[in-house]
């Protein structure tokens, strides 16, 4: 084994604290609400922490792992711009905002108040089905690397009988995920998920000073250097050759942002668990720094590894790596094991068990929440709609676990069949698209357009849906077919939001009232009684100082110190962004001064990263402790359980169904 006592025990030490985390949380879950959104009283670092190690994942450093590996240092500086969008995302708060403000726990709760009942049941399905796909391939990537990475046999004597490795690991790691989601549903999720990605970050952070010990700078840039002249993994502007993960697959991805912000919903628990809008709105925002030390984590690891395979300084190590690579056999099996395996090779007793640890803890935060978020959807949004009566709370419970574990029965079947063909992000595109490819026009045309349509929704879901399962089949049976998943995503995406605007303008105009969607008080309307879990709004007035810059009257002094020192941090990146792409368009800039930027960059992104840990941590802990005490002093009402009733924001039932 790979692994020494030390190693073990601390993987130990971290699942024992996660368990731990789960058996305080338990006394907070007394409410369907309480599952499936934490009884909505999570702040903001809490939020922001928690969903960002959910949406990680051991399988999403895997695959960041093979992208950056593919793409280096030069994809890095096309995602300047992306800080833009993301930051413009989240200080507007685009969509998070008013969804949180409608009320909903689920998207297609949304989708029944302001469409139709018939189309939450096509959209719950449609995202239950995408989900689970997208989320079978999960159990097999993590399973593979522990086997890996830890150097487990594959086989292992039970009774007299040898039992292949494998299934029998992802069954564990699957079991510790369940018992996480049965124990305390989003409450325990959102309080275990926040630990582990205090620790992840610290770990994260140790590894990266390890690893700048152990591989000189020049070592690296010499290695980086030896790549093609038009691949180049330093100089972003000499990568027209690059495969997959080139210019055009970020273009995309730029699109995707703002198009499918809160489409994917795997993390769906989240969008609802913050105690306002406002809430929701400043975890957004902190999302900005919470990232810094996991982005520059998967993207130094992967081009340490480049280094290790292509410097002659490392031969021995590569050797060895090439060896164990040999023994895999499959390609894409091949790609994803590459950077851990180099890992084997580098790191000392203690960071290989505090990286197996952290890859422990991502594999549980991330099948832990989308366990809970895709049999939540299932029951909330396909089988609650067709019963007339409302379950017990028990009964509900009941349900909601039921699915829970047929979830993770389904992505343990798929992940021993599925032939995976094509890397982990392209999968992941394709996949995703069955629901992002059309959920996102209908998400946007439903919060902010009036005119927007039941037909229109149904045929823009439709035909985004059609076109990624045609992308899926094309790749079952041609793997080397010339448009990847990510240029299938792109093609559902502008198809779906053209198709919405013609059929929502074709059609018989209708309006939405989204005041009422919204919650919002009318200007002449006397004032009704406080809401019990998100402040009613007025109509916004037009936007003056610190407005114009998406700080309202809620905003605190502390608030409005963090969008300026976010709106800073992203608009200094971006003008570095702008004058090199422009002085490089007129020069001819060599690698060595762009090896001089990257190292500038990694450093500064450390030293930032650093505080950012520390301070993610204290506003975490804060709001881990006053959560708690809402959640024993809060007053439930049973009724809160995701049923659309007669009120504000439900359509009536004769303009319920359009077609």
């Amino acid at each position: 084994m790979n692994l020494a006592p030390l190693d073990w025990g601390i993987v130990a030490l971290i699942l024992a604290t996660m368990v731990g985390g789960v058996v305080l949380s338990r006394r907070g879950m007394r409410s369907v609400s309480d599952y499936l959104a934490a009884g909505r009283s999570a702040g903001r670092y809490l939020v922001s922490v928690s969903q960002g190690i959910a949406a990680l994942g051991a399988i999403t450093i895997v695959g960041l792992f093979e992208m950056n590996y593919v793409a280096g240092f030069a994809m890095t500086w096309w995602g300047f711009t992306m800080g833009v969008v993301i930051l413009l995302i989240t200080v507007s708060g685009w969509v998070i905002y008013r969804f949180r403000q409608t009320r909903s726990l689920t998207l297609a709760e949304f989708f029944e108040r302001r469409y139709s009942r018939r189309f939450r049941i096509f959209a719950g399905l449609l995202a239950f089905v995408s989900g689970v796909i997208n989320f079978g391939i999960f159990p097999a990537v993590g399973a593979r690397f522990f086997l890996h990475f830890c150097g487990l046999p594959t086989e292992i004597a039970v009774a007299g009988f040898a039992l292949p490795t494998f299934p029998l690991l992802m069954a564990i790691l699957l079991g510790i995920a369940l018992y996480f989601v049965f124990a305390g549903g989003q409450v325990a999720i959102i309080m275990t998920d926040f630990l582990q990605g205090i620790f992840a970050n610290v770990a994260f952070l140790l590894i990266i000073g390890y690893l700048m010990l152990e591989v000189d700078w020049s070592q690296i840039f010499t290695a980086l250097q030896g790549a093609p002249e038009t691949a180049s993994l330093i100089n972003p502007f000499k990568t027209r050759h690059v495969e997959d993960f080139n210019l055009g697959y970020f273009l995309i991805g730029v699109a995707g942002v703002i198009y499918g912000t809160m489409s994917w919903q795997g993390t769906q628990a989240y969008n609802a668990s913050a105690r306002s809008a406002h809430e929701a709105k400043m975890g957004q925002a902190l999302s900005n720094w919470r990232g810094l030390p996991q982005t520059l984590f998967l993207l130094f690891v992967p081009i340490v590894a480049y280094t290790v395979l292509h410097h002659p300084d490392f031969a021995p190590l590569a050797q060895n790596v090439e060896t164990g690579l040999a023994a895999v056999g499959n390609e894409a099996v091949q790609s994803q094991v590459r950077t851990p395996l180099v890992l084997v090779q580098l790191l000392p007793v203690g960071l290989m068990g505090a990286f197996a640890a952290v890859m422990l803890a991502c594999f549980v935060s991330t099948h832990d929440t989308y366990l809970h978020s895709w049999g939540s959807i299932f029951i909330q949004d396909v089988i609650m709609p067709f019963r007339r009566r409302p379950l017990s709370r028990r009964q509900h419970l009941r349900l909601l676990r039921l699915a829970v574990l047929g979830v993770a029965l389904f992505i343990f079947v798929f992940s021993l069949l599925f032939r995976q063909s094509q890397y982990i992000f392209l999968f992941f595109a394709i996949t995703g698209a069955i629901f992002a490819g059309g959920s996102g026009a209908v998400i946007i045309g439903g919060l902010y357009w009036k005119r927007g349509t039941t037909a229109a929704a149904w045929s823009a879901m439709i035909t985004g849906s059609a076109i990624a399962v045609g992308g899926i089949v094309v790749h079952q049976i041609d793997p080397d077919f010339p448009i990847n998943g990510q240029m299938f995503w792109g093609i559902a995406m502008a198809a779906a939001s053209l198709v919405y605007v013609a059929v929502s303008l074709l059609g018989r105009a209708t309006q939405c009232d989204l005041d009422a969607l919204l919650h919002r008080t009318p200007p002449d309307a006397s004032p009704g009684p406080p809401e019990s879990f998100a402040g009613a709004s007025p109509p916004p007035a037009a936007a003056r100082g610190w407005k114009a810059l998406g700080m309202g009257a809620e905003f605190s002094r502390g608030d409005r110190i963090l969008y300026v020192a976010t709106y800073s941090w992203t608009l200094v990146w971006t003008l570095i962004f702008i004058v090199g792409t422009i002085y490089n368009l007129s020069h001819e800039v060599a690698d060595d001064r762009w090896a001089r930027f990257w190292r500038f960059y990694v450093w500064v992104q450390l030293g930032v990263s650093a505080l950012v840990v520390i301070w993610f941590a204290i506003g975490g802990g804060r709001d881990i402790t006053a959560m708690m005490r809402r959640l024993r002093t809060m007053q439930r009402d049973d009724r809160d359980d995701g049923r659309v009733r007669r009120g504000a924001g439900e359509r009536p039932d004769a303009r319920e169904e359009e077609a």
